[in-house]
């Protein structure tokens, strides 16, 4: 009963979460050049995720969402994770996959349990045979905003103006991809995803 209850749980979790892009509706064959990326930000409570694709160097709003896992044993909450992450990769059949680093937290019990979080990211991956790749929340920051000290609310708003959305995701949604648009340029976005905005008052405009 506990696994279904877990189970149930994670698909009601991924379905209320999902943002689906009109244009991701329409989409007809996969042009050649196109590459699907699942990013995430690994959490025991929640764990972010975003698929975009990329096309040269277009970028393209598929879905994106959180995984939150229900109180309880620690197992059944990394499971939680590995089945949520199962269901976003065979849903949307991402060719990479990039995750961002766990950092050092002066609570070690709270990095040990974020360590297990990420472990579990790392392992829906690797069971689907999907190259990783691992990048800094500081990387991210700077190729996504071009500042590595970037809030979550400016990461949310340039998210929003890369990915022409009607709206910010939220902070998880929004990391996980912010992590996607970091490997979808290299990690070298930099100064080209800032080009024409400048920073007023700790907002991009």
């Amino acid at each position: 009963m506990r696994g279904k209850a877990t189970r149930l749980h994670t698909l009601q979790g991924i379905k209320s979460s999902l943002i689906p892009h009109p244009s991701s509706l329409a989409a007809g064959s996969a042009v050649a050049s196109s590459v699907r990326i699942l990013g995430i930000d690994p959490g025991l409570v929640v764990t972010g995720f975003g698929v975009i694709d990329r096309t040269g160097q277009k970028l393209a709003y598929v879905t994106s969402g959180c995984i939150r896992t229900p109180k309880g044993e620690l197992a059944a909450r990394l499971k939680t994770i590995l089945d949520g992450l199962a269901e976003v990769i065979a849903a949307h059949g991402p060719a990479q996959v990039a995750l961002e680093k766990v950092f050092v937290n002066a609570n070690p019990q709270s990095t040990l349990l974020l360590g297990q979080a990420r472990g579990t990211a790392i392992c829906s991956a690797v069971l689907h045979g999907l190259p990783l790749a691992e990048y800094t929340a500081l990387q991210v920051k700077q190729a996504v905003v071009g500042n590595g000290h970037a809030d979550k609310r400016q990461v949310q708003e340039m998210v929003r103006r890369l990915l022409k959305l009607g709206g910010n995701p939220s902070a998880d949604a929004a990391d996980a991809l912010a992590c996607a648009i970091c490997h979808a340029h290299g990690g070298q976005l930099g100064r080209m995803a800032t080009a024409g905005y400048r920073m007023k008052r700790g907002r991009l405009v």
